[in-house]
């Protein structure tokens, strides 16, 4: 039968946790006394993505939508006399407190040129990075970097320093 099988249950258990979270965004929206459109223009979206997502047909919708509406609503509920909200509600407030704004965010790996160069590395289209990559490897060379021939990856031995 269609739909049975591996993955049945887990298409079903998806279902209904991002219905529920739709669900619990509107009522959400509704305590802060936002219309979807408000909710929409401050998180960058669609009123229509807004409906969707709440009404719980919003099993396609991107994960960064249902991250800008959350963000959205949680800057407004951040604006409510904390001793109305639930100990929960409070918690995932602080949860924010936590987490470092982009400018002064650290970096995602240890170091930031190469987090700067993956980063570079995605944004080209896929027909790019190839070209990129030969670049890399034939300055890596020029900068006397060890390269393992069989993949054309640099050796262990062979890290570039500054002091190359």
């Amino acid at each position: 039968m269609a739909g049975e099988g591996i993955g049945s249950g887990a298409q079903l258990e998806w279902s209904s946790w991002i219905k529920g979270l739709g669900k619990q965004a509107r009522r959400v929206r509704e305590f802060v006394g936002l219309s979807q459109e408000q909710v929409a223009r401050t998180a960058g979206v669609s009123q229509g993505a807004v409906s969707r997502f709440e009404g719980g047909r919003g099993l396609a919708t991107p994960l960064l939508v249902v991250m800008k509406v959350n963000a959205a609503l949680r800057s407004a509920v951040s604006i409510v006399d904390r001793d109305l909200l639930s100990e929960g509600a409070r918690g995932l407030l602080l949860m924010d407190a936590s987490v470092p704004a982009d400018d002064g965010a650290p970096p995602i790996t240890k170091d930031p040129e190469l987090e700067e160069l993956v980063r570079l590395y995605h944004e080209l289209p896929e027909r790019q990075r190839q070209r990129l990559l030969a670049v890399v490897r034939a300055t890596a060379a020029a900068l006397g970097a060890s390269l393992d021939h069989s993949d054309g990856r640099p050796a262990a031995q062979g890290r570039l320093s500054d002091a190359g």
